[in-house]
This record gives C-alpha cells, sequence and structure tokens, in this order.
C-alpha cells in the first residue's frame, strides 16, 4: 500500500473573505455578505485540493472563526459569542513575535457549542467529488474554559466537563453523518500537547502540569467510539502556528511524544518538516507509536511542508523525508502531512508571505501538490 496523505486542514482565507469579516465586525458588513465569501472560498479550496490528488479534501475551515473558537463566535474578534460567555478568557498562546491569542471565559453553564463543525461541513459538502475529512477542536483546548481556580456558582467543574465530553462526541459524529471518511481532533495550538509542556509564566494554565490530564479527557471522548470508528479519527499536534510564527518550538518531542501515543485515536498528524533534528523525532516515534491502541493500528503521518515557510518543498525533498522516517517508523505506519494547518485562525497577517493571504493560498496548494508527489515517489522508492 502506497504511503497514504492527508492535510492538516486549515487554509489561509482570502483577502476577499478577511475584508467580509472585517465588515461584519464593524458593523459596516451583513452576515449574508460574508456567507457569500465563505461558500466561494470553501468551493475553490475544495476544488483545488481535489485537483492537487489529495486524498481526503477539505473546504480550508474557509467558514470557521478558527480552528479552536469555532463552537464559540461567529467571528474571531467576538462577534456572536455565544451564551454563558464573557471574552475575558485565558491566553491560550503566547506567540514567539509576541502577539496572543485568548479564549473567552464560561461564567454560567450548561456548556453548549453554539456552531458544529458538522454544520460547517454540511455547507460544504457539495463541492466535494470524492472523500473529504474535517477537524474539531479537542475537549483539552475547551476545558480553558473554565476558571483555573474555584467553581462556577451552581455548575461544577465534573458537571462541565461531562458536558464538554457530551459536545465533542456530537460534533465528531455529526461530522461523519454529514459525509466526512476523516475526522481529525486539534491537539496543541492544535494544542494542549507541546504547549503543555511549556511553562510560561505569562500563561498560568502551562504550569499546572495538565498534560495528563488532557490525554485523559481525550481518551474520555474516545472510548464512546469502536475501533472502527477510531481507526479514522486522529490527532494532530504542532508547535502553533499563527501569523508565521509559533508558541512553543521550544518544547522538545520527548516531552510530549510518550504520552501522546497514549490517546486512542488511529492516526497523529505530527509537525516535523520544521524540526531541527529530525531523525531523533523519528526514532521517538518509532519507539512509541503502538500496533494496538485499544484495538486500532496507529499511523503517524509526518509533517513534509512547512506552511509558515513561503518557499515551496520540492516533491524530492518530500520523497527523501519520507524514505528517512521509514528507516525508524514502520512503513505501513507511516504518512505525510503538512506541518500544520497552513491558517488556523480566520484572520492571519501572513508577514513573511508578504502580507498577502491570496498569495499564501497559492503557496498552500503548490505544497500540498508537492506532498502528494512526493508521497508517491518515496512509496516508489521504498517498493510499496
Amino acid at each position: 500500500m502506497p504511503i497514504p496523505v492527508e492535510p492538516v486542514g486549515s487554509l489561509p482565507r482570502p483577502i476577499a473573505l478577511q475584508n467580509a469579516i472585517a465588515a461584519l465586525d464593524a458593523g459596516t458588513g451583513t452576515a449574508a455578505d460574508l456567507l457569500r465569501e465563505q461558500d466561494r472560498a470553501a468551493k475553490d479550496s475544495a476544488e483545488q485540493m481535489q485537483a492537487a490528488g489529495e486524498t481526503y479534501a477539505t473546504d480550508g475551515e474557509q467558514r470557521k472563526s478558527s480552528f479552536a473558537t469555532y463552537p464559540l463566535t461567529d467571528t474571531l474578534a467576538g462577534t456572536g459569542l455565544a451564551d454563558g460567555l464573557v471574552a475575558d478568557g485565558q491566553y491560550f498562546a503566547i506567540f514567539d513575535d509576541g502577539h496572543h491569542r485568548q479564549l473567552p471565559r464560561l461564567v454560567r453553564g450548561p456548556f453548549r457549542y453554539k456552531t458544529y463543525s458538522w454544520q460547517t461541513l454540511q455547507q460544504s459538502a457539495p463541492y466535494f467529488t470524492g472523500k473529504f475529512k474535517t477537524a474539531v477542536i479537542a475537549p483539552s483546548m475547551l476545558y480553558l474554559l473554565h476558571p483555573l481556580d474555584g467553581e462556577i456558582e451552581g455548575y461544577s467543574r465534573e458537571a462541565f466537563v461531562q458536558d464538554l465530553v457530551d459536545e465533542c462526541e456530537k460534533d465528531i459524529r455529526g461530522c461523519f453523518t454529514a459525509g466526512a471518511a476523516r475526522v481529525s481532533i486539534d491537539f496543541t495550538e492544535r494544542f494542549r500537547g507541546r504547549l503543555a509542556s511549556k511553562n510560561d509564566p505569562r500563561n498560568p494554565w502551562t504550569a499546572r502540569e495538565l498534560l495528563q490530564t488532557f490525554i485523559d479527557l481525550n481518551n474520555r471522548v474516545l472510548a464512546r467510539f469502536s475501533p472502527e470508528e477510531r481507526a479514522n479519527i486522529g490527532m494532530h499536534t504542532c508547535p502553533g502556528g499563527d501569523c508565521d510564527s509559533v508558541h512553543s518550538a521550544d518544547v522538545p518531542y520527548a516531552a510530549l511524544l510518550p504520552s501522546l501515543f497514549q490517546i486512542n485515536v488511529g492516526y497523529f498528524l505530527i509537525q516535523l518538516a520544521s524540526e531541527k533534528d529530525k531523525n531523533a523525532v523519528y526514532a521517538e516515534i518509532g519507539r512509541h507509536i503502538r500496533r494496538d491502541a485499544d484495538g486500532v493500528k496507529q499511523v503517524a503521518f509526518v509533517g513534509v511542508t512547512d506552511p509558515l515557510n513561503p518557499t515551496v518543498e520540492t516533491p524530492e525533498q518530500v520523497a527523501d523525508a519520507l524514505v528517512t522516517a521509514a528507516k525508524y517508523i514502520p512503513v505501513d505506519q507511516l504518512g505525510a502531512t503538512d506541518d500544520c494547518g497552513f491558517s488556523p485562525f480566520s484572520v492571519d497577517a501572513k508577514p513573511r508571505h508578504g502580507g498577502d493571504p491570496d498569495f499564501a493560498r497559492t503557496v498552500a496548494f503548490a505544497k500540498i501538490r508537492a506532498r502528494v508527489e512526493g508521497a508517491r515517489i518515496a512509496s516508489e522508492r521504498l517498493g510499496i
């Protein structure tokens, strides 16, 4: 079987879409204006991914405020914030270039998603002619909506966690019902993974040693799915990706990978193209990936393209990386992906791409084509 390929999911939003988002936030545009631009961008994303030969196309998350906040608010700036939330929550990441992203704060229960990933997927489903996928936010990210200390009056932490697990299960099941062949869970800024291992005094939750709590919470959701279902449920982790900057690349994978593979999903999408010592990470993956994770064989899709770097990798470079990875990772447990989504947040300045989101889209599709062709070349070299 050839080396499989799969995208993380998001793509830069065209400038016309970002302008429509800004107009809605400013009160000079309408929801109908925004929907029209989302439709155009989602259709273009699906068509170009399919043309690139992607096994599981996506709509580029063009309808989501961000990978993390789509259940909570209509736009990244907070327009249309869900009931029971206020805007002054925790920073969930402070990036190396100094900017940050912030979550709302839960002030009353019960906790419910305002928008599910499957609802945005239903709108884009007519654009796909083959298999497609989508992503959902990890319950471990939304765990941070609750105050770090204390309780919410009349709504215990355990009641919140139970509601959170229920909502995450509903989101995943709804995506499969909407036609998704694969559903990946975002677990870093895409989140809680490497960042949970970084103690940042500016960001108090990172000092709480919550990594195991997050892993257990993810497995609590996954326990509701059969091995056959979990074979098509994945987990993504990376050091973040926003405005061409990261938030936790300084945290060594050795601090994360042994724990990461405790999660009972069928596959992982793992940042690696931008990693300094790739061979060491390949070796860690090979040591810890499981052939039986509560009934499902795990597959590691290693990152072979860097979404933050505008230089497009060649198919030969991609193939070389995969052939090297196969020295450490069993070939039947190896796949190819991108390091991160190309724009996890709907408003993304892309400074390394000249501040031009349309150019960044062009680069993204070129990288996807290189990944698909590179995986084909590597498969031929490996004789699979």
